[in-house]
C-alpha cells in the first residue's frame, strides 16, 4: 500500500469508533494524547548521550531542595535506582494526560500511590496505568527501550462521585482493560496498540510527525522454535520451567525433536515486539530467588497489557498456572511471573506445571521414548 494510502493512528481509531454509534470518543482522544506522550519520548532517547532536551517538564517539582537537583538516582517504589530518562517519561505521561478530562487518575511503575487529577481540571471515566520507560538500563548501551500503557474504566462510584482515585480502583483483572498498548523506542519509533479488536503496529513518520498503519492484523505465530530466558537464574527455576528448557537445549536429539533457539535481551518491550513480528516464547517465571518476591515483573504495569496484546493477536500469555488476565491483582505494585508468546509453547508450559512433580523430574532413563514424542 503506498504511504499515502495508509492509516494514520487518528484515521484508525475513528474507524474503530464506528463499530460503537453511541461511543462518546473520549477513548480515542485518550489513547491519541498517549501517543503524543510516546512521541515525545521517542525525542528524548533519540538524543541518547547528547542530553538535548533533559530538563524536567512544566509542573515537575523537586523535593527538599530550593535549588533543583540532578535528574535521577532516587529509589523508585520498586527499590529501583531512577534514571533521567525515567523520570523525564514519567512526567511526560502526566503532563500529556492530565488536563484533557478522559481521566479519573494514574497509576505508574515510578510512583508509591496514584496520581490525582489536578481540580483544575474536569475528571473522567477512565484509568491509565504505565511503564513510562521500560528497558531504561539498556539505554547506556544503545538498545531498545519502550512504554508499556494500560486503560481501565474507573469504579461507576468515582464517576459519579469525582471522589479521589484510591489503590483499590485499580486492581482489576487484566479482562477488565479497555485498550493497551506499548511504544517501542528503536531504529524506528513503533506503536503497537489493542482497544479490543486485534492488534495494529503503527510506524512514527518523522517528516509527518504521525504514528502511520503499518501492520494492520498483527498475529503471533501459533508454533515456534525461538524462546527467551534469563538462564543466569537457572539454579532458582522451578521443576516445569526447568524441564521446558533443558528439552529446548537437548535439540534434534531430544525429546522436542528439531533445534530451538534462544534470546534474551533484558527489555521486555523489544522481547515482546521481538514474538509479535515472528513469534517466540518470553519466559520470566516466579523462581526461588527471592521468596519474597513471587515474581519480577509487574502486574498492572507490564504482564497485564503484554497480556492482552499477546492474547488479542492469538498468542497467549499465563503465570505458567493460570491465564494472566485472570489474575486478580492485590496490590498497585504487585510482581509476577510472567509466560508470553506463541500458544503452543505456552500452553505446554502450562502443561508441565500441572503434571505431577516426578513426571516433570525424570532422569533420561525414564524420559519418552522417540515413538512417543509429541
Amino acid at each position: 500500500m503506498p504511504l499515502s494510502h495508509r492509516w494514520t493512528l487518528t484515521r484508525y481509531l475513528i474507524e474503530e469508533r464506528r463499530r460503537f454509534p453511541g461511543a462518546s470518543g473520549d477513548l480515542n482522544a485518550l489513547v491519541l494524547d498517549v501517543s503524543l506522550a510516546c512521541k515525545a519520548i521517542a525525542r528524548l532517547v533519540a538524543f541518547g548521550g547528547l542530553g538535548d532536551g533533559m530538563t524536567v517538564p512544566a509542573g515537575h517539582t523537586q523535593q527538599n531542595s530550593a535549588s533543583p537537583a540532578p535528574l535521577g538516582g532516587q529509589l523508585n517504589v520498586q527499590g529501583e535506582v531512577q534514571k533521567p530518562l525515567d523520570v523525564l517519561s514519567n512526567e511526560i505521561f502526566i503532563r500529556m494526560n492530565e488536563w484533557n478530562g478522559h481521566l479519573a487518575g494514574m497509576a505508574s511503575e515510578e510512583m508509591d500511590e496514584p496520581k490525582q487529577i489536578p481540580t483544575a481540571y474536569p475528571r473522567g471515566k477512565y484509568l491509565l496505568v504505565f511503564d513510562p520507560l521500560d528497558g531504561s538500563s539498556n539505554i547506556d548501551v544503545n538498545v531498545a527501550v519502550g512504554s508499556i500503557f494500560s486503560i481501565l474504566r474507573a469504579p461507576q462510584d468515582v464517576i459519579d462521585s469525582g471522589r479521589d482515585v484510591v489503590e483499590a480502583d485499580f486492581l482489576q483483572p487484566g479482562t477488565q482493560q479497555v485498550a493497551a498498548g506499548y511504544a517501542i523506542y528503536g531504529p524506528s519509533t513503533m506503536l503497537v496498540l489493542t482497544v479490543g479488536n486485534g492488534v495494529a503496529g503503527f510506524t512514527l513518520n518523522p517528516n509527518l510527525g504521525e504514528f502511520v498503519l503499518t501492520h494492520p492484523e498483527l498475529k503471533v505465530p501459533t508454533d515456534t522454535s525461538e524462546f527467551a530466558i534469563n538462564s543466569s537464574n537457572s539454579r532458582f527455576w522451578e521443576p516445569p520451567v526447568k524441564r521446558y528448557v533443558d528439552e529446548c537445549l537437548a535439540g534434534r536429539t531430544g525429546p522436542r525433536g528439531r533445534d530451538f533457539n534462544m534470546r534474551w535481551i533484558a527489555s521486555m518491550v523489544a522481547e515482546a515486539h521481538r514474538i509479535m513480528m515472528r513469534g517466540g516464547v518470553f519466559m520470566y517465571p516466579r523462581d526461588t530467588k527471592d521468596a519474597t518476591k513471587p515474581g519480577r515483573l509487574r502486574l498492572l504495569y507490564e504482564a497485564n497489557p503484554i497480556g492482552m496484546i499477546m492474547e488479542q493477536a492469538g498468542g497467549r500469555c499465563s503465570t505458567g498456572r493460570q491465564p494472566m488476565l485472570g489474575v486478580q491483582p492485590t496490590s498497585l505494585h504487585q510482581r509476577i511471573g510472567l509466560i508470553f508468546g506463541s500458544r503452543n509453547e505456552v500452553e505446554r508450559i502450562e502443561r508441565y506445571h500441572t503434571e505431577p512433580a516426578s513426571r516433570a523430574s525424570e532422569t533420561p532413563l525414564f524420559a519418552e521414548r522417540s515413538l512417543f514424542r509429541n
